[in-house]
């Protein structure tokens, strides 16, 4: 079980990047995880890696739990990006950090400097991580976006004189290394274009900019986190089909999740919200996050597919939907002065702001009026919307009660309606809060539910010819 961490200073030095890069460059073994609650990251080097990406999360797991999650997962080589810098967190003790991560699963980190504008003063900052927390391995650094060769030198010379850390590779600054950004962050894979020929870039320079064997070295050095746990998986024959929106405009899920509706006898049904007339034939619905503003013409385009699901939801199929789905099933979404007829399950209109209207950790208790939890739990949770939902009725219901976080309203969240909750707060599925397999339950409820006054006359007419 082979591993290193890739982490930084600060947000944007190009951990992403370079993490993709190697991921692609140290071939098919190679598992990839990602530290806290991020979809687009994840989703770069699931394509790098060929595999899904998982994220290890401090919000949604406590320490054992994220340990064994990481060895049920890890794989021979194991590679783990950072979020933001080494030593950020929430909290002001560095429990939910990066170099937490990197001690409790005893992982060398390996970081990535972005050198613009420095040269000998990279030697104090690298003094500074080094003895601010000593029991974080720094096993070696990538120089990252630097100007040329006497500017890599000039570095080189300062790390080998006031530090002992290793220099694995210096990444020049080139213009095939960028992905973009724009207002949530980095650009999905489905939003880049040629994404094959950008991972070959990446994989290219990063690749002949890196030393492979070194950083392998590093990985190898990782002491033994002892017998590999089984993956907790349930096989089940699949007696539900769930629909799951995948496609440009939603494509923000956790794979374990995924994973879970299948070991609670669900075949997930994807449809593309963009191209598909109607939905396919399920017994539920599922629609997560992701950028449907980015995409408004087109999903308003295919009003087939909207009429569909309103005629569904108000028909009483189960339905979930996250974020970017909530926004999906208003009236309409509004932004930069257009508004375009969205779903029209939910009457209200989702309006885009300049501004996040909510980021970071969320908590809540369910209320009553949820469907399919228990209400009272304290659950955790994150969100990070620019939108919010304007013109619901006063009398609309709601299945969260925010403690922490914004939420829909900065008190309430997860619109009721028929046999769907919508809301803006992103679940993941744990031991703590198995949302999954209580929307299957229920899902599986209303299908038997929907079956047995049907049973019931057909045993009248039987009954009847006898």
């Amino acid at each position: 079980m082979s591993r290193f961490m890739i982490a930084a200073a600060h947000k944007s030095s190009g951990k992403t990047v370079v993490a993709t890069g190697l991921a692609a460059a140290l071939g098919e073994g190679i598992q990839t995880f990602k530290k806290g609650p991020d979809y687009i990251d994840p989703m770069w080097l699931s394509l790098a890696s060929g595999k899904p990406c998982y994220n290890l999360d401090f919000n949604v797991m406590d320490r054992t739990e994220l340990a064994e999650f990481f060895s049920s997962r890890a794989r021979k080589l194991n590679l783990i990006e950072a979020n933001k810098g080494l030593f950020d967190g929430v909290s002001l003790d560095g429990s939910d950090s990066n170099a937490e991560i990197a001690k409790l699963l005893k992982t060398p980190v390996v970081l990535v400097v972005d050198t613009n504008g420095i040269t000998r003063g990279i030697a104090p900052l690298l003094m500074g991580y080094q003895g601010f927390d000593a029991d974080v391995n720094i096993a070696g650094i990538i120089l990252n976006k630097v100007g040329g060769h006497r500017h890599e030198s000039k570095l080189c010379s300062a790390v080998e004189q006031y530090t002992d850390i290793p220099v694995l590779g210096s990444v020049s600054r080139s213009s095939e290394l960028e992905i973009g950004e724009r207002h949530l962050g980095l650009t999905t894979p489905a939003e880049s274009g040629e994404v094959a020929k950008m991972i070959e870039s990446f994989k290219r320079i990063i690749g002949s900019s890196v030393d492979p064997d070194r950083l392998k070295d590093i990985a190898n050095s990782a002491p033994d986190l002892g017998p590999k746990p089984a993956i907790n998986r349930k096989p089940a024959q699949a007696d539900l089909r769930i629909a799951i929106a995948r496609d440009h405009a939603f494509g923000f899920y956790y794979p374990d999740d995924l994973e879970s509706f299948a070991d609670n006898g669900v075949e997930l049904v994807p449809f593309d919200s963009l191209k598909d007339q109607q939905l396919p034939k399920v017994d539920g619905l599922f629609i997560g996050g992701g950028f449907p503003e980015m995409q408004m013409a087109g999903l308003a385009a295919n009003s087939s597919l909207r009429a569909d699901i309103k005629t569904a939801i108000n028909a009483g199929l189960p339905t979930y939907a996250e974020c970017g789905g909530l926004m999906y099933l208003c009236d309409k979404i509004s932004w930069q002065g257009e508004d375009y007829e969205m779903v029209g399950a939910i009457p209200g209109t989702a309006a885009m702001h300049s501004k996040p209207q909510g980021r970071g950790y969320v908590e809540f208790e369910n209320t009553t009026t949820h469907l399919w939890e228990a209400s009272g739990n304290s659950v955790s949770a994150h969100e990070f919307h620019y939108a919010s939902i304007e013109g619901l009725p006063a009398d609309t219901s709601f299945a969260r009660k925010i403690t922490r976080g914004i939420g829909s309203d900065e008190r309430m969240d997860a619109i009721v309606l028929n046999n769907m909750v919508a809301g803006f707060c992103h679940l993941r599925s744990n031991s703590a809060h198995p949302w999954v397999s209580q929307f299957v339950d229920f899902v599986r409820s209303r299908k038997s539910k929907k079956k047995a006054p049907q049973t019931a006359e057909l045993f009248e007419v039987h009954s009847g010819d006898c």
